[in-house]
């Protein structure tokens, strides 16, 4: 059982993403319950004085002039989960959803919220007992945070919406019972304080992020293997080319590509042929790549923050105040995602490219779409119109939604961010990356097999042989579908990855 301590200060990229894992457990830090309990100490106070209070004692958005008694304060909070849970669509995947709570917790763990300590207790009791409610992925603009997706979340909370348990799909009030958790009765402003927050956005981030890291890295793997069948030159991975172009991610994406391809008998054979330069796509792949490091880095920068951040609206500070701010507004994270999808993107539109090279026998001198018998056999020639179309469809996605606003509530909330969509579109470009690193991968090892009997660089050999482990050479047509997904889910599991990493050490 792994152990996740959540304060509300210190969660990292690294740590959420085991929250993913139903084996991880939470607490939280004890330290926080002092400022937790404080905080909702001021809220009890000004509901006893009946204070104007956004959201606890009025209505909410356009309706935040309308004061509520106290008779139907709690009665206001529970309307504000049923009213606001007006997402459509699939669900979330479980993985992410697990991530939104952890998220949540830690968020009401700084203590600014007015949340009572018993509530964060439940929400933690959620997470622990493997309850994983139900959320439509649509229907967020990311202004006032998550306001439909986390109200779905917060319904399971008080025993209604619906949740996943033990591998079943049932009412929030069943899913409750039988993981022996008692329905919470909201309090004054505890319906507010759940929905308000941009964890599902950032979750949603988070999760791509975390797989974004890794395919970068095997994104500088496939083009090391590409480079070699393709006989290019190694001269472009020289230190002293990326010492005065000091970008980070440059420099990180030539020494991967220089280490992967070390010890090279292919490179070293041609190294006194006439070719002087290489095309872009595998000359300047390190500026490619590494620009595209750059970016998810800041994008890793961005929602590190944003992880440990009160987004709630109003603020509840110990010290008495309560403040309504925008801290729940998305911009950050909804141009941070946004970037990400275009880099991401980058990683393979220069892959196809690659790719093209290899099937293509005038720039390759290998046959014809990597394939003996050719006109008999078509070979690789569709799998790499399949690279084209999710690189085509990858264009449209990059298409920033931060750019896009659409007022809502009665135009009190006149700017909006829509980075829940920006954190979906992140995700589904990450998916077609993924299939076109595997489609490339797929053609090196093809051409490997082709080409010749020298031995490839430690990196590139120990990438083809765990390919080989799972994927034969094409000796004659056979579908594509099947070794392509094997491909892709060997980048996954972290297969490629690890054996590379074994034969020359850990990858930048």
């Amino acid at each position: 059982m792994k152990k996740l301590v959540l304060d509300g200060e210190s969660l990292t990229l690294e740590s959420l993403a085991t929250a993913s894992d139903l084996t991880t457990e939470i607490r939280v830090a004890p330290s926080c319950r002092r400022n937790v309990q404080k905080s909702r100490e001021v809220i009890e106070q000004a509901v006893r004085d009946e204070k104007q209070v956004y959201g606890f004692t009025t209505g909410f958005g356009a309706l935040s002039d309308v004061f509520i008694s106290r008779e139907k304060g709690k009665q206001l909070q529970k309307n504000i989960l049923m009213s606001h849970a007006a997402g459509v669509g699939d669900p979330l995947p479980d993985e992410i959803v697990r991530c939104v709570l952890a998220l949540m917790i830690n968020s009401k763990a700084k203590g600014y919220s007015g949340l009572r300590w018993t509530t964060l207790e439940t929400l933690v009791k959620l997470f622990n007992q493997g309850v994983i409610p139900q959320i439509p992925a649509k229907g967020s603009v990311g202004a006032s945070g998550d306001l439909a997706p986390l109200a779905h979340l917060a319904l399971v909370l008080i025993g209604r919406g619906k949740a996943r348990f033990q591998g079943r799909v049932m009412s929030g009030a069943q899913a409750l019972k039988r993981a022996k958790i008692k329905p919470v009765v909201l309090a004054e402003g505890e319906g507010l304080a759940l929905v308000n927050g941009t964890q599902v956005m950032t979750a949603i981030g988070v999760c791509t992020l975390d797989k974004a890291v890794k395919l970068a890295k095997l994104a500088d793997v496939s083009a090391s293997m590409s480079l070699e069948v393709l006989l290019g030159s190694n001269t472009q991975l020289h230190k002293k080319i990326h010492r005065i172009r000091p970008h980070k991610g440059q420099i990180q994406s030539a020494a991967n590509m220089r280490a992967i391809t070390d010890d090279s008998e292919i490179i070293t054979s041609h190294k006194d042929c006439n070719r002087i330069q290489d095309a872009y796509s595998l000359r300047c792949s390190p500026q490619v790549h590494g620009a595209s490091r750059d970016t998810i880095r800041f994008a890793c920068g961005t929602l590190e923050t944003e992880m440990n951040s009160a987004t709630e609206n109003p603020l509840v500070f110990p010290d008495g105040q309560i403040l309504s701010g925008g801290n729940f507004h998305g911009q950050p994270v909804a141009l941070a995602l946004d970037h990400l999808a275009v880099a991401l993107a980058e990683l393979a539109n220069i892959s196809e490219r690659r790719i093209e090279r290899m099937v293509n026998p005038t720039l390759s001198g290998l046959p014809s779409f990597l394939i003996r018998e050719g006109g008999l056999n078509s070979g690789f020639m569709i799998a790499q119109y399949t690279a084209a179309a999710l690189v085509s469809e990858n264009k449209v996605l990059a298409h920033p939604a931060s750019v896009d606003s659409i007022p809502t509530s009665a135009n009190k909330e006149d700017h909006v961010s829509m980075g829940t969509i920006s954190a979906r579109k992140a995700r589904e470009v990450l998916g077609n990356v993924k299939y076109v690193i595997a489609i490339e991968f797929l053609c090196a090892a093809q051409a490997l097999d082709l080409l010749t009997n020298l031995k490839p660089g430690r990196g590139t050999l120990s990438a083809y042989k765990a390919l080989r482990r799972h994927v034969s050479p094409v000796k004659k047509d056979r579908e594509l579908s099947p070794d392509i997904e094997t491909v892709a889910g060997i980048i996954d599991n972290g297969e490629i990855l690890s054996a590379v990493e074994k034969a020359c050490g850990p990858l930048i």
